[in-house]
């Protein structure tokens, strides 16, 4: 089994997010919540489209972190 990192954002109205280990793997949701599993199917998607066009699965490599900054405003 994968853990692969997604990316969420926010927008405007809703929420997008994309996978940074496979590229062109994006989704969109009313909330965060749903934009998460929307992501996963969308994951889960595209592998199965890599395995249909024969092509390998790339393991998951990026990490994300937080970093605290002090900002003075």
């Amino acid at each position: 089994m994968y853990k692969y990192t997604i990316i969420i954002e926010k927008a405007d109205d809703n929420y997008s997010a994309y996978c940074p280990d496979l590229p062109g793997c994006i989704a969109t949701g009313c909330t965060e919540e749903e934009t998460v599993q929307r992501m996963k199917e969308a994951i889960e998607f595209h592998i199965e489209g890599l395995r249909e066009g024969k092509t390998s699965i790339p393991a998951p490599s990026t990490k994300a972190v937080s970093v605290e900054v002090e900002v003075t405003v």
